[in-house]
């Protein structure tokens, strides 16, 4: 499951991930897109993903119950140069935890292409922000890690 705030490039980091593209146009995601992927863990082992892509929400208490049923991972995307995608974000990860307490989580600071590197650590040490990944859908950077350490992270592997 892929979660966040409006236009935060949850699409956008799927597309990239599973069709190796980008797209500058916008799109909203209407209810949940579901994207598919094999992703190779180590030798002779794989895992299948299938992604959830759900509509941006600036609640994320309000996400529909239905769909985190049977979720087994969440990746959580704030957009690095936009404040108020992360200026709660402490909160609704802890709202993510409480509703699927035993599911790996792994939080995204997108759209790092936007954001000077310097600048970057301190606007995330400021608003108290750990990202487990600053990725870039437009350019590739960490995508396919990050989605890669999801899928070992599912499998067993830490």
């Amino acid at each position: 499951m892929i979660l966040g705030h409006f236009g935060v490039g949850k699409t956008s980091l799927i597309r990239r991930f599973v069709e190796n593209s980008f797209s500058d146009k916008y799109q909203v995601t209407i209810g949940v897109h579901i994207s598919k992927k094999v992703v190779e863990v180590g030798p002779e082992e794989s895992v299948s993903l299938i992604i959830w892509d759900l509509e941006g929400t600036d609640e994320v208490q309000m996400i529909r119950q239905a769909y985190l049923l049977g979720t087994h991972g969440v990746v959580f995307v704030f957009d690095i140069s936009r404040p108020s995608t992360f200026q709660d974000l402490n909160r609704d990860l802890r709202i993510v935890a409480d509703k699927m307490p035993e599911t790996p989580l792994v939080v995204v600071g997108n759209k790092k292409d936007l954001a000077i590197e310097d600048e970057l650590q301190i606007l995330l040490d400021d608003n108290d922000i750990k990202a487990d990944y600053l990725t870039s859908a437009k350019t590739g950077d960490d995508v396919n890690e990050m989605f890669t350490h999801l899928a070992m992270l599912l499998n067993g592997h830490s």
